[in-house]
Parts: structure tokens; sequence; C-alpha cells
């Protein structure tokens, strides 16, 4: 195992990718400079000016040369800085890349990769700081990725790159420098719809993504302090998503809080909840809960940012609620 950053490792995972297939390239905006997080680094050196692509400051055009080459034959890996300035190419990512393959009865597809930076990080104020799955998972055709460590970061973009349906990659722009143990010498891709089990436990499951793994331990650590077990499953993969390991720790522990940083207000954690109670209801020991975002923009003052997050204390609160 190797100690590396969350973005290293997911630079790691392209540059192993560009290598084993030619036909994978980046595109956008300062990606040969490096990218706004130094997320593409050194990629230039290596591939060139073809393939780690710079372009004009225009995310429609952007996403629609890539949604256009990877219909004739390659897999472009794209660029869009912040999951927020992705809406100006939700035309072409919606009604192009994800109804692609459906339209046309599978003669073409469009395996592309969306980068798109989630999460609130050093006051960067409301049109810089969205969660905005949901909005992706709602939509036919999209695959949606959210991982939380930097081996995830690595495994999960091969698998990204490797598929054949437009897959939307969400990093947590607060998870870049966070370190963490990631394979040497193997291929390290991860399954694409598969959980992971972060920590097992017997009185309460936490399912969570991205950044708010993070939060999800730290309470988990103060539970155990008061003889609470906690198990947290790191979904990762939001659609398709494991409902399988999510129904058997829920059997074990009878209770479920899904902790995310999005608006709690039909967000991701709402699709999880009815899931489960639809599904096992009567095994429930309480209702399953929801930690979110306040339905608010994400202001620019820390101490306001602050209140927007789902904290320790919170997630404390509900298990209380929960009656454990």
């Amino acid at each position: 195992m190797t100690t590396m950053s969350y973005k290293d490792a997911a630079r790691l995972a392209l540059a192993e990718e560009m290598r084993r297939d030619a036909t994978v390239w980046a595109l956008g905006e300062d990606v040969s400079e490096g990218g706004v997080f130094g997320q593409y680094l050194g990629l230039v050196d290596e591939f060139g000016p073809a393939r780690v692509v710079s372009t004009p400051i225009s995310e429609a055009t952007i996403m629609g040369a890539a949604v256009g080459a990877a219909m004739v034959g390659t897999r472009p890996v794209v660029e869009l800085r912040f999951s927020d300035f992705a809406l100006c190419a939700v035309d072409e990512m919606v009604n192009q890349a994800a109804k692609a393959r459906y339209m046309f009865g599978g003669q073409t597809r469009a395996p592309l990769v969306i980068r798109q930076p989630i999460g609130m990080w050093r006051s960067s104020a409301a049109q810089h700081s969205q969660s905005l799955e949901s909005w992706y998972v709602h939509v036919p055709g999209f695959v949606v990725l959210a991982p939380g460590t930097p081996e995830d970061n690595r495994g999960l973009l091969k698998s990204a790159i490797r598929c054949d349906d437009p897959v939307i990659y969400m990093e947590h722009k607060d998870s870049w420098d966070m370190e963490g143990e990631v394979p040497d010498g193997d291929d390290g891709a991860v399954p694409i719809g598969e959980a992971r089990i972060d920590r097992t436990g017997d009185d309460v499951t936490i399912v969570t993504w991205s950044g708010a793994l993070q939060v999800a331990r730290q309470a988990a650590d103060a539970a155990a302090d008061k003889d609470v077990s906690v198990e947290i499953i790191d979904l990762r993969s939001l659609w398709p998503w494991d409902q399988n390991a999510v129904f058997a720790s829920v059997e074990k522990t009878g209770r479920l809080a899904v902790v995310h940083e999005a608006v709690k207000v039909c967000g991701f954690g709402a699709e999880i909840a009815a899931t489960v109670s639809e599904t096992m209801g009567d095994r429930l020991k309480s209702p399953v809960r929801r930690l979110g975002a306040p339905r608010i923009p994400i202001p620019y003052a820390p101490p306001l940012e602050d209140l927007c997050r789902v904290r320790v204390a919170d997630v404390m609160n509900v298990f209380e609620e929960m009656g454990v």
C-alpha cells in the first residue's frame, strides 16, 4: 500500500488508463496546466496536448465536443471544474449523452466521464459549493459515482473510464488533500454498484457517501464512547446503488440514518429512506432518519456556511431520538 492524496489517486488512475487505452483523453479548462485543483498536474508532459486538452471557457462547448468524440469511438474524461458550472452544459449531458444509447437503439453510445467537483469548501459561496448528485440519479442513462476515499477515487475513476455509459463523477473539493492508503501493483478498479462497509456495528446503520463519510466516521467514534456500535456503509455508487448491502446492514441493526451534504429536501437520501421503509419497514426499530443541508443557498461567511453542514452533534441527536 502507498499513502497518497485523494487528488493524486485520481491522477494516478487517469494516467494508468491513458497508458492502457489510447482512446482515453482529457479535456477542460486549464487541464494542460494541471487543473484548478492540481488534479491533472504533469499529465500533459507524458501524453501531450492532443490528449490533455485545455479548452475555451464554455462548458456547453466542452460537453458538446466530448459527446461527439465519445460517439465516434474515444473515451473522453471531461473536467467541469465545479458541479455548479456543469449546469451550463445540462442539455449536452441530459438530452444528448444520457439518451444516445436508447434513442439510437444501441447503434451508438457515449462512453465518457464527467468530473464535477462538489461540496462546501473554503467559503466558496452559493455558486461554487453545491452537491447536485440527486439531479443526475434522476436522469435515466447516467451512472453516478461519488468516491469518499483516495483508494476509491483511483478505483472508481478507472471503472468509470471503462464504462460504456456516461458517468457523472463527483469528487468532493474538501477531500483533494485527504490522504489514505492505495494498493500497489494491482489494477485497483472498484466495481460500479458495490457499496463498501467502512465500519461494522450492531446498533445503527449510517449510509453515506463522498465528504459526508468523514462526518459519519467522527459520529461513530463519538457514539462508541457511549457504547453505541455504528455500522457505516459508504455507498460510493449512487446509481446503481447497492440495495442489498444496505438491506443486510439494516436487517442487523434495525435502524438507519442517511447522512449527506446535499440539501435534505429531495436529496438522494430520500430515495434510500423510501426504499428501505417500503421493503423492510416492519423490521425497523425506529423510522429511517435523514440528515442533510437546509434548503437555502450556501452562504459565503464561514459561520453561516457552517450552519449548512451536517455536524457530529446532529448525528448524535438523531441517534438519541432513534433510541440508541
